[in-house]
């Protein structure tokens, strides 16, 4: 008799087939994970022919609006701390250590910005978000009829009050969401 490992079942040889899948495609995530900018460029070109497929089928709106909300609530995660300052701050009114608060004072610890939501997570979401709306662009069951320019109006309307209240809670609790580069110093700076 041959030792092959043979799945006694169907459902054993679907979720053998479900694991390989898997483990493949996380190696792939793995593979792309020091590649920032090819991983970005491809979720823009992703985004860029989703809309062209909304704007040349001349429908889905409905989808598109759905996939604006999921990525804008993706980008204020991945702008915001994940130890929130406001709750922290409310703590600290409660207790008398200021132990978790960003630095406010020079003689304070600095504290990196840690995200909420860490960039490779938020590609991940957004590309997949993409790639699962472009699918649904396909099927006549999600071209639900509406007034486009309300959606578009809605959208900008709730991008531009959240990132609004976002931005003075960064001027509030004192923090950058980003980084540009390392930092350099002159020689001649002591």
């Amino acid at each position: 008799m041959d030792a092959v490992d043979e799945p006694t079942s169907p459902f054993g040889t679907v979720t053998a087939q479900t694991n390989k899948l898997g483990r493949q495609y996380q190696a792939l995530l793995d593979q792309s994970t020091p590649h920032v900018v090819y991983r970005w460029i491809f979720t823009g070109v992703s985004l860029v022919l989703f809309f062209v497929r909304v704007f040349v089928a001349e429908g889905w709106y409905i989808v598109a609006y759905a996939l604006g909300i999921y990525l804008l609530n993706l980008f204020l995660a991945f702008l915001q701390p994940k130890f929130d300052p406001s709750n922290e701050a409310l703590d600290n009114d409660m207790e008398d250590g200021a132990i978790g608060s960003l630095p406010t004072k020079q003689d304070e610890e600095f504290r990196p910005f840690i995200r909420r939501l860490p960039e490779f997570k938020f590609w991940h979401s957004a590309t997949r978000a993409i790639i699962i709306s472009f699918f649904c662009s396909w099927f006549e069951v999600f071209n639900v009829p509406v007034f486009w320019p309300v959606l578009v109006m809605y959208w900008i309307m709730l991008f531009v009050l959240t990132m609004r209240k976002q931005i003075q809670h960064m001027i509030k609790y004192r923090y950058v969401p980003f980084t540009i580069g390392k930092a350099r110093y002159n020689k001649n700076s002591n």
